[in-house]
């Protein structure tokens, strides 16, 4: 089945950004949808107030509801419409009546289109012809119905929120029923100007617009920031990581991000330095496989050589022919168990932790096993220690216990292999500068290689008689752990008497 390709984190992160927006997008015009009937309500509101203190005043002043008596009455209550653009007086069937337009309450106008009347205290117009201005129909421009229309048809309840928008000016009207001594006697229309509603409506519109535009900007630098930086240093990462997978012959160049001391930089640095340990453990297991073939094949060839000739070898060779036979199975043995050992070492390390132990402790607690075992075995060979800490802190270093155990163990294994009887094997420990120098010293033959430091490759052995005993790769180990510790092991010949020394240098813990 093939493998369904995956979105980058980029196009993630902005398809994430686009369904947020979208959300805030929604609500936003939710959220303005509302804004306007809110503040008109809050307009409808006020306006319900002067329509009952209206009611209150008609009814306490006992006004007759008809077209003199409403007329007489805003004539004499002016101040109660000071603030408002307009107030019309409608009977119960819907027709106007009376009209703060026609009185000189403002000399401002509804509309251009509006006659102003004007009356005298009596009633009475000044100008007869205009008689006929009373008894028309306002219209609403917006619903294209009369005043009278919707009042006959339109209205429910109580109160009528009407809005219109005329020479580019908004009103918000609010038409209610008067009731005098509980008897329903007509219509209040309160038209109040409101383009401070609108003007309100648009600064918020324009406020969300350049929020909206300024995360957006945000959002892209961002991004742009996030893609240049981050994910393609991480692309780069993953087609390097890909092309050593695939064993691509087009290397993938990573050593500019080196250069960088943030997280991408460390990460490059750890992905480059986890994949070259990865290939010298490959490279070394693939070395060992060979040469353990290689070492194999020599007893290997001895051990069919002597079974061919087994049968027709005499009695008294027979004898000989075994232990040659069993020479070689020791050795094979010996070869599979310390490899096997070894690989299983090498797995472990990468888990294991490394904490604060004294070097001195480790010392005394093999050479008191070893003690014990050359007592068990009858040999006479003395091992001694000798501490050289002039300040008696102790000899703190940060390594594995056991490993550390694991080299001085096999180092004197070394050393009681060449001693004689009678022998000693001294050990010593001192410090110089930021280290600690761990050196075993034996009274054997000492090395007669040209090159000392051979001795530390695999498979090397320079004692063919005791090569059932010792399969080449001790040293070897000692040489890998020690550097696991950041350490160093070199050996050579004792200079002013016979034998051989080997010197391991641990860094002290700071």
């Amino acid at each position: 089945m093939k493998e369904k390709k995956s979105a980058s984190i980029l196009k993630k992160f902005l398809l994430f950004n686009f369904f947020v927006f979208l959300v805030l997008g929604i609500f936003t015009i939710i959220y303005l949808e509302a804004v306007q009937p809110n503040l008109v309500k809050k307009r409808t509101v006020n306006h319900s107030l002067i329509i009952k203190n209206t009611s209150d005043h008609l009814e306490r002043l006992n006004v007759s509801f008809n077209k003199k008596g409403i007329t007489q009455f805003l004539l004499s209550t002016r101040f109660l419409f000071q603030s408002l653009d307009r107030v019309q007086f409608y009977n119960t069937d819907g027709v106007l009546i009376s009209d703060t337009n026609i009185l000189d309450l403002d000399q401002r106008v509804f509309t251009k289109s509006d006659l102003v009347l004007e009356q005298n205290i009596d009633g009475n117009n000044l100008d007869t012809n205009k008689e006929k201005y009373l008894n028309q129909n306002e219209y609403d421009e917006k619903k294209g119905n009369s005043i009278k229309e919707i009042i006959l048809k339109d209205f429910q309840g109580e109160t009528l929120v009407l809005e219109n928008e005329i020479n580019k000016n908004f009103f918000v009207s609010t038409l209610k029923k008067i009731k005098i001594n509980n008897n329903f006697v007509g219509y209040i229309m309160v038209t109040e100007e409101a383009n401070d509603i609108l003007f309100a409506v648009e600064e918020r519109k324009n406020f969300i617009l350049r929020t909206v535009f300024a995360v957006a900007l945000v959002i892209l630098i961002f991004s742009l920031f996030l893609n240049k930086y981050i994910l393609k240093p991480i692309g780069f990462l993953v087609s390097y990581t890909e092309s050593i997978k695939q064993k691509s012959e087009q290397p993938t160049h990573i050593n500019k991000f080196f250069l960088r001391k943030d997280e991408i930089g460390k990460l490059t640095k750890s992905i480059d330095e986890m994949t070259t340990e990865l290939q010298k453990r490959a490279n070394r297991a693939e070395t060992f496989s060979t040469d353990l073939a290689h070492e194999i094949r020599n007893p290997l060839a001895s051990l069919k050589g002597a079974s061919e000739l087994l049968h027709k070898a005499k009695e008294n060779e027979r004898e000989k022919l075994f232990q040659i036979i069993d020479h070689d199975v020791e050795r094979i043995e010996r070869l599979i168990t310390d490899y096997s050992q070894m690989l299983k070492d090498e797995a472990s390390w990468s888990r294991e932790k490394m904490k604060k132990i004294d070097l001195n402790e480790i010392v005394n607690n093999v050479v008191e096993d070893f003690n014990q075992s050359l007592i068990n075995q009858n040999k006479n060979i003395d091992i001694k220690i000798v501490c050289k800490n002039k300040n008696g802190k102790g000899y703190f270093i940060l390594g594995i216990e056991n490993r550390l155990e694991q080299v001085i163990a096999n180092l004197l294994d070394n050393s009681v292999s060449f001693s004689k009887d009678k022998s000693k094997i001294e050990i010593e420990i001192s410090e110089k500068n930021k280290n600690f120098i761990l050196t075993i010293k034996d009274e054997g033959p000492g090395f007669s290689e040209t090159v000392v430091q051979n001795i530390f490759k695999r498979f090397y052995s320079n004692r063919p008689h005791s090569f059932g005993e010792h399969s080449g790769l001790g040293l070897n180990i000692v040489k890998n752990i020690i550097e696991l510790h950041k350490g160093k092991v070199s050996a050579s010949n004792r200079r002013n008497s016979q034998g051989a020394q080997i010197e391991v240098l641990l860094p002290k813990l700071v």
